[in-house]
């Protein structure tokens, strides 16, 4: 590897780890996932700085061509972060599943309660269904003026 290429190399990480770092700051990226960025940036480094290390790498996995080595090795990782991906889509699936079975819960129990019910929403004396902002709750009915 030549001087330029490690240099390319050492840039590309350490503008991957500020493009980090910036997308944490406005909370576009959340911290654990950042911080697996991070890893696989700083872990680039020492790559950039002593290529040989590669090599040493790939003829302990028996491997020839250390970009092979290297291949492997990102190919693992990745299937390794897409196995987390799937796990976590299917928890926030079941989560998301569940929070819709309760709304429906509480909207069918809301709507059974008679319009003239001492406790019912809209009804004189109840305080009427808003959400922090102030606005009328979708769905909620308006409070007699």
């Amino acid at each position: 590897m030549t001087t330029r290429a490690h240099i390319v190399v050492a840039v590309v990480a350490a503008v991957a780890v500020a493009i980090i770092g910036r997308m944490v700051n406005r909370q576009q990226l959340r911290s654990k996932y950042a911080l697996l960025w991070l890893v696989v940036a700083v872990a680039l480094l020492p790559l950039a700085v002593a290529p040989q290390m590669l090599d040493w790498a790939g003829a302990r996995l028996g491997i020839l061509y250390s970009p092979a080595a290297f291949l492997l090795l990102a190919t693992g990782f990745l299937f390794a972060v897409v196995v987390h991906y799937s796990w976590e889509l299917s928890r926030l699936e079941v989560r998301t599943r569940l929070l819709a079975e309760e709304v429906a819960l509480l909207r069918a129990r809301t709507d059974a309660v008679p319009p003239d019910a001492p406790d019912a929403p809209g009804a004189p004396g109840a305080p009427d269904a808003r959400d922090a902002s102030g606005q009328r709750a979708p769905g909620a009915p308006r409070a007699p003026e």
